[in-house]
């Protein structure tokens, strides 16, 4: 929790003046007991009622005065409060977005989710309570002890002893609830993932009718965590029960000890009333310090899990170097994999081996290979989603590692395997290719606008005619994740985010999967056509995908078993012939290369 305090430092004032006022308004709430002895010895026994009114008058004033610095200690409060979850909430989004994909699938994107709302909200709602109360309630409780010392020393000892009992049961209530309530929030990380999980698959489940297993397993899930969270409630709850005890038992022996000592003449009784006006202040503050531990105890377990996530360094490191030399090299890229290793994280086995490949500038490179063969691992390592186990990727002679993230993937447009668009117009998607799409085609000489540039991108892709269709055009409005398009539009979309920023390297990880065989042919040759500088990858299931690439490269169990031309693999590679075959039937050579005219 120490760590999170630096978001605090922009709400130093309110942070002071917040709990300043509650002691304030405590001040003045100590001297109402006091206010009410007057009115019983002096007002009531006497019979002078203009005292008593005269002093009503004071009980307001001091009630009037209590309000205005309680409601300005909760504004003050409030703002700390919710600019100090602010700045943390944005800390965190900007921190998770620089991590790599290594610890983004060790954190998993349910227990990130559960960082950004569930416990960041359950840690602003602590520091409100803490400002407003942490103070307070300590303070009127050893307050009112001292002023049960002003009127009678022999009474209050019995607030010296049951202050420290009370101190003992609420603390060690507190100690015990903290792990449990740590473990109530990785019972919600786990809720939290099954929700996701079937909301992200509704229409898997539905097809294979799966509704009842997966209700079933969600109950389950949903159960445990409501059970968990009645055992750490049944305890907590014990909190208020014990104090109310301690604190009546205290009443009572005070009243005892009050009535023989007004009967001897030692004590009046308003000052008896006092001093169990007093101890019931005690026990109001101690119900109030007992929600505020509670809420504090589950701020405390969700700042430890915040602080984890903040406190986990990314494993790419970026080498900082004199005028970032890296990346200052002409346009067009010489790509080379020399001898890459890699594993991911906690895994039995590499996920590549031996790597070793060379790719001239304007190559188009095919990559196929069967399911887990490591297509999309190798092409992830190029913009440095993951770094190598061993070996090194280079890019113009240089290792991929040494250039500055922005500049080594602002030379790379990449499509992934799952199209992911967001909510806004096909005009603001196609912006995430290049902020500025004039900019992408800066010093070429073409005297262009960002609608022209657009278009051009979406006629690459094959996405034009239907984008044509829609109303408004680039304006046309998308849903959340493209739910408005069909698989096919949205894979086009995604190629023209990567198109229109005009990369050196573009990479299409079975982005084609959703289009026909005309369409994915058509794609190939636009992109071909649109940049001849320009160097492809092509990750791939369709053997007809790939068969026009100047390199094609065979995976098997993350080995290269085979590279070359199509021909030369057709020849000599029997995983490609297994491939190919499955594909297309066994016909003469000629038969083949009438096949391949036809797919161009």
């Amino acid at each position: 929790m120490r760590k999170l305090l630096v978001y605090l430092k922009g709400y130093k004032k309110e942070s002071v003046l917040g709990p300043l006022f509650k002691l304030l308004e405590a001040s003045f709430e100590l001297f109402v007991p006091l206010v009410i002895a007057r009115i019983v010895d002096t007002g009531i026994g006497a019979g002078d009622y203009g005292y008593v009114w005269q002093m009503g008058g004071v009980l307001f004033l001091l009630a009037a005065i209590g309000l205005v610095c309680s409601v300005t200690a909760q504004y003050f409060a409030a703002k700390a409060a919710t600019g100090f979850a602010t700045s943390l909430r944005h800390s965190l989004f900007s921190h998770i977005q620089s991590l790599s994909f290594t610890e983004m699938d060790k954190l998993g994107t349910a227990a990130m989710i559960t960082r950004m709302t569930s416990d960041i909200n359950q840690v602003q709602s602590g520091v409100n309570l803490v400002l407003r109360l942490f103070l307070r309630s300590p303070f009127i409780v050893f307050g009112a002890m001292i002023m049960a010392f002003t009127i009678d020393v022999k009474a209050a000892l019995i607030f010296v002893v049951t202050i420290p009992l009370l101190s003992i049961v609420v603390f060690g209530i507190m100690l015990i609830s903290i792990p449990l309530y740590k473990k109530v929030q990785a019972g919600l990380d786990r809720v939290l993932g099954r929700t996701r999980e079937n909301l992200t698959g509704v229409r898997v489940i539905r097809a294979f009718g799966r509704e009842d297993e997966e209700r079933e397993a969600f109950t389950e899930e949903n159960q445990g965590l409501t059970r968990m969270q009645m055992f750490v409630g049944r305890f907590s709850a014990c909190m208020n029960p014990v104090t109310y005890i301690i604190v009546n038992a205290a009443t009572v022996v005070l009243i005892w000890s009050g009535a023989v000592r007004v009967d001897a003449g030692i004590l009046t009784q308003g000052q008896v009333i006092a001093l169990v006006n007093y101890m019931s202040q005690i026990l109001v503050e101690l119900v109030k310090l007992a929600n505020l531990i509670i809420t504090v105890t589950k701020a405390f377990a969700c700042a430890d899990r915040i602080s984890g996530v903040l406190d986990l360094n990314s494993s790419l490191k970026e080498e900082k170097r004199a005028g970032d030399a890296a990346g200052e090299k002409a346009r067009g890229s010489y790509i080379q994999y020399r001898h890459v290793n890699f594993s991911y994280k906690d895994a039995g086995g590499d996920a590549l081996s031996d790597i070793d490949f060379t790719v001239e500038k304007g190559q188009t490179v095919g990559i196929i290979g069967g399911t887990g063969s490591g297509k999309t691992t190798l092409v992830h390592l190029l913009p440095r989603f993951y770094d190598v186990s061993e070996g090194e990727v280079l890019i113009d002679g240089e290792d991929v590692r040494k250039y500055p993230l922005e500049k080594l993937r602002s030379k790379i447009g990449i499509v992934m395997q799952k199209s992911v668009l967001f909510h806004g117009t096909v005009r603001d998607n196609l912006r995430w290719g290049v902020l500025d799409a004039e900019g992408a085609w800066a010093g070429t000489g073409q005297d262009r606008d960002e609608d022209a540039l657009m278009w051009e991108a979406l006629e690459i892709a094959q996405a034009k005619e239907f984008v044509e269709k829609k109303e408004g055009g680039l304006d046309f409005e998308i849903e959340q994740g493209g739910k408005n398009l069909s698989g096919g539009q949205r894979q086009r979309m995604t190629i023209a985010r990567a198109v229109v920023r005009k990369p050196e390297i573009l990479i299409l990880d079975d982005s084609a999967s959703a289009l026909d065989f005309a369409t994915d042919a058509a794609l190939r040759k636009a992109i071909k056509n649109a940049s001849e500088d320009m160097t492809v990858f092509i990750v791939s299931q369709r053997a007809a995908s790939i068969m026009y690439a100047d390199k094609i490269l065979v995976l098997d169990d993350g080995r290269i078993a085979g590279q070359g031309t199509h021909e030369e693999l057709l020849a000599s590679c029997e995983v490609y012939q297994e491939i190919y075959y499955s594909q297309f039937e066994r016909t003469s050579t000629a038969m083949q290369n009438e096949v391949c005219e036809k797919s161009v």
